[in-house]
């Protein structure tokens, strides 16, 4: 989005001052005193009127950017994606960001940790930035896949690295029909089963040549892989949003941040109702630094949150719902324009849909996906759908408020430790309640963090 908007602004510069120097090198009838030195000076030079030009011209291109950014403020999606060490740590003097987010990583005690990869289904990636023909490498799980568009514009993912001499398909691989070829020797691996079917070279194709296929979906405009430790087949879907796939809601933004914890904390924190109303309680504006969204300064502004959180019963016992109610206080009136019910619905371990339905605000959706980057890195990305008639701005303040509020969740998580047996009271029930809920994903041979001082390092 920045790359964008520096683009953006050098086109505008460019086209100001050729725009301006049009004006100055052009002879007009601007009049001044025939007789003045000075206009004998500037009708020489070519000059004449150039003051005035250069105002015009200077004004003209402040307008252009700012009709620009007008522009994307109404109408473009919004897209704010957070860099690994940009959120929840505090940076002491004389250090970067990564030097700080470094430390606390290597300091940290991890606790007493469940596996480190839930099964389920994790998304990968999202529809709108896999053309057809174009190739992604992603890091997910742990291991690096390619994600490619076949030219049957079905969407394929393969594990990246070509089992002949270990090059990643996905730097430099081109895709071929459905398949994709390596960029080292030009080896095609299809994208339905990952078998190798051409060795240019080669008068045969072994039978066992091949990468690994990971079972796929594309559904609500993503693309989602499932994962299971044992091998296991997809033992559940992920349901479709029609009003996603009819069109009659539209994409309006996404958010991405990097997490350093186990992703078992992220879920768990529907089930916290009571860190609600300490840590959410602070009016947005009030920022998502901790130490000072509770000044005193901002408190004519507050949330107030009424939470349940239940697991669903069969057959959709990997389903969870949460029942949000959402109420704003101004300087003390409370301000029932704005009260929002919201139903969290999470499937498995790594997908969330926030379903949000107001008279006066509309309808829409954030698709809130979880998805191990390695053991102690989650990815998690918000991406809205809204009604298509909802002027664009709606959306994006929605998006941005909840980009607020889990930014502060970030900072916790960043910095805490699981704690496996935690000292509860009756109120926090619920958590022990999750706990039971989310052990479903794990299987005996559920991976288990293996402590590897080098991925450490941002």
């Amino acid at each position: 989005m920045e790359c964008k908007s520096v683009s953006t602004a050098k086109v505008a510069a460019v086209v100001g001052l050729g725009v301006g120097a049009a004006f100055i090198i052009q002879d007009s009838g601007y009049t001044l005193d025939s007789d003045s030195t000075r206009y004998r000076i500037w009708r020489t030079t070519g000059l004449q009127g150039a003051p005035v030009r250069a105002v015009v011209c200077v004004t003209a291109a402040l307008c252009f950017l700012a009709g620009l950014w007008l522009y994307r403020v109404l109408f473009s999606p919004l897209e704010l994606l957070k860099s690994y060490d940009e959120v929840g740590y505090i940076v002491p003097e004389g250090r970067s960001r990564a030097q700080a987010a470094n430390e606390i990583r290597r300091r940290r005690k991890t606790g007493e940790l469940p596996p480190v990869y839930p099964n389920g289904w994790y998304r990968v990636l999202d529809s709108h930035l896999l053309q057809r023909g174009e190739v992604r490498n992603v890091s997910v799980l742990g291991e690096q896949v390619v994600v490619f568009r076949g030219q049957d514009d079905k969407a394929y993912v393969l594990d990246a690295y070509c089992p002949h001499l270990g090059a990643n398909l996905a730097v430099g691989g081109q895709v071929v029909g459905n398949c994709i070829e390596c960029p080292f020797h030009g080896w095609q691996f299809q994208g339905n089963d990952g078998k190798c079917v051409k060795i240019p070279y080669a008068q045969k194709v072994p039978e066992f040549a091949g990468v690994r296929c990971w079972p796929s979906c594309e559904v609500n405009g993503q693309v989602l892989v499932w994962f299971h430790c044992d091998g296991e087949d997809p033992q559940w879907d992920i349901p479709e949003q029609q009003e996603i796939t009819n069109g009659e809601w539209v994409y309006r933004g996404r958010t991405e941040h990097f997490i350093n914890a186990h992703i078992q904390e992220i879920p768990e924190n529907a089930a916290d109702v009571a860190h609600l109303a300490h840590l959410h309680t602070p009016g947005m504006i009030s920022g998502v630094d901790l130490r000072y969204t509770n000044s005193k300064t901002w408190e004519f502004m507050r949330h107030d949150w009424k939470v349940q959180w239940e697991p669903e019963p069969e057959p959709n016992r990997h389903c969870s719902r949460m029942l949000v109610k959402h109420a704003l206080t101004l300087f003390g009136i409370h301000w029932h324009l704005l009260d929002v019910n919201v139903v969290a619905r999470q499937v498995g371990p790594g997908v969330v849909f926030l379903l949000f339905n107001h008279s006066f605000l509309g309808r829409g959706v954030i698709l809130h996906c979880v998805t191990p980057v390695e053991p102690l890195l989650q990815c998690v990305s918000h991406t809205i759908f809204y009604q298509a008639n909802i002027p664009p701005v709606v959306p994006k303040f929605i998006l941005k408020s909840e980009c607020i509020q889990f930014e502060r969740d970030i900072m916790i998580w960043n910095n805490k430790k699981y704690i496996s047996k935690p000292l509860l009271v009756k109120e926090d029930s619920a958590i022990l309640k999750h706990r039971r809920w989310y052990s479903q994903f794990y299987s005996e041979n559920s991976p288990r963090l293996q402590y590897r001082r080098d991925t450490l390092d941002f």
